[in-house]
């Protein structure tokens, strides 16, 4: 239940964040402080340096360490945590045995529409999916940048931590799988709705696979449609008047994540660093 713009930070890309060394002030003092260092070290001795030259030598050795050590220091500390997080991925995805219908939920990069989504809700799945096939590999059909298929190893990278959850469609609802994967191509290219409205002009995650098994099932409801105005927003109502241009839609239906979850076709069936969301009890079979 993102936008590319909340999450496009959790993606490894170095060259990205080792940019702001071919900036041409960070050249200019690099090339300049080693200049220096070259002069003073052939031309020069320590006794027989100006005040002034000292001077200037230490402020461009500060300088250096602040726009070039420091940056890439931190940067190698984002890297790290990036391969971290392919890794705790990477470890969940050889446990996991995937099966056509699973819904998968996540939790995506901090932000401040995800914090929003994680706390309006109550739950850490800011994020979800369900997976079919294509083509002998594993895909996730999902509305995150627009609706699209998307690789599943793609898909638990994006993910905060390297966590998801995944809950499969009880016996009695499987027969319902292929039409339902059917069903989410019709949607394929969809523009993303930030706004979470149910009309089909665009389309947000969780809403995706409810629609897709609701035209699947001649109309059953996969989880709970639930006001706005019934949960959290308090918190948040600045950043939601900025997303509506307006005020809070108190009384906007809407499925959530948590709310599919809950549906009581569903049972959790495999979880790796996020917890497993438990059905409101007027939702357990």
């Amino acid at each position: 239940m993102v936008t590319v713009g909340q999450t496009r930070a959790n993606n490894l890309r170095i060259h990205g964040k080792t940019a702001w060394l071919l900036h041409p002030v960070t050249i200019a003092i690099i090339s300049n402080t080693l200049a220096d260092a070259h002069m003073i070290s052939v031309e020069t001795t320590p006794t027989n340096l100006t005040h002034t030259q000292r001077q200037r030598f230490r402020w461009r050795w500060l300088i250096f360490g602040l726009v070039v050590a420091l940056p890439l220091s931190l940067t190698l500390v984002w890297a790290g945590a990036g391969v971290w997080n392919a890794w705790a991925a990477y470890a969940g995805y050889l446990k996991y045995e995937p099966k056509e219908g699973d819904v998968i939920f996540q939790s995506l990069p901090h932000g401040p529409v995800v914090w929003a989504i994680e706390g309006v809700t109550g739950s850490p799945y800011s994020h979800c999916g369900i997976i079919g096939s294509r083509d002998g590999q594993w895909i996730v059909y999902e509305a995150y940048r627009g609706v699209s298929e998307t690789p599943l190893r793609t898909f638990l990278l994006r993910g905060r931590g390297g966590g998801f959850a995944v809950y499969r469609l009880r016996a009695e609802s499987r027969a319902h799988i292929p039409e339902t994967l059917r069903c989410c191509e019709k949607y394929l290219g969809r523009p993303y709705d930030i706004r979470y409205r149910m009309d089909d002009e665009k389309i947000y995650c969780s809403e995706l696979v409810f629609k897709a098994f609701r035209d699947a099932t001649d109309g059953q409801q996969l989880g709970t449609l639930v006001k706005f105005g019934d949960m959290n927003w308090g918190p948040y109502e600045t950043l939601i008047r900025q997303i509506e241009n307006g005020p809070v839609p108190v009384d906007r239906e809407m499925i959530t994540p948590r709310d599919l979850a809950r549906a009581p076709q569903l049972e959790p069936v495999f979880s790796h660093k996020i917890a497993i969301e438990q059905p409101a009890e007027s939702a357990k079979p």
